[in-house]
């Protein structure tokens, strides 16, 4: 335990067991339940900066005390849920396309909401549950950080039903595709067909039927 370090004991309690910098209240309040008022201990930590509160119910460690760069993916799964890390800030993690992405954009089954945080901003889009499961991995971001994700293919699809709408042609989806995202004709080689034509089987969408060709040559 890091209390020797003269720090506020209960933060050495929380920095002790909790196995990433990612906390929520259940956690924290099962951690301080000694205190005779855990509540008036945590804000005792966010008012000294020890804690940061991402979203009520959610912290990560201040900056002084993190031992670990904190996942904007895990915090985006705990912020509003069921929810998986999709759309630009997926497609920037694969190297899709070439702008930098400073907001964490997800899929939901719920309405679609937008956070402001002291972080930045997450936004999560609505998609049908018979849509979700379909290309969603989990993702290790280091040994106890793990993420629900969109796979390199579910990014790109998302990205083009919800972002760039239906295409009356295959000629529209090239210029979407190539000059519009920028996407590289070798990066649309590398998808996995038969998760692309599992993709469109839960979702037909003229985007993901344009793809499919494109990417078999037809």
């Amino acid at each position: 335990m890091k209390g020797s370090l003269g720090i506020d004991p209960a933060l050495a309690i929380l920095l002790d067991k909790a196995p990433s910098e990612e906390l929520d209240y259940g956690f924290v309040m099962e951690c301080l339940k000694a205190y005779k008022s855990p509540r008036v201990k945590l804000n005792h930590l966010l008012k000294i900066d020890a804690l940061i509160r991402v979203k009520k119910g959610i912290y990560i460690f201040g900056k002084n005390f993190a031992r670990q760069p904190y996942s904007s993916e895990v915090l985006a799964n705990m912020i509003y849920g069921p929810s998986y890390v999709s759309l630009e800030w997926a497609c920037q993690y694969y190297r899709l396309i070439p702008e930098k992405v400073t907001t964490v954009t997800s899929i939901t089954t719920q309405r679609s909401r937008r956070f402001q945080t002291p972080l930045g901003l997450f936004t999560y889009d609505h998609l049908p549950m018979q849509v979700f499961p379909v290309g969603v991995i989990l993702v290790q971001f280091s040994k106890n950080q793990q993420a629900l994700f969109a796979t390199k293919e579910k990014a790109l699809t998302d990205l083009l039903i919800l972002r760039r709408g239906r295409c009356s042609s295959k000629k529209q989806f090239k210029e979407t595709v190539f000059e519009d995202l920028r996407i590289e004709e070798e990066d649309l080689d590398s998808l996995n067909l038969e998760l692309l034509n599992a993709i469109y089987q839960a979702q037909p969408h003229s985007a993901i039927k344009y793809l499919i060709q494109c990417k078999t040559h037809e």
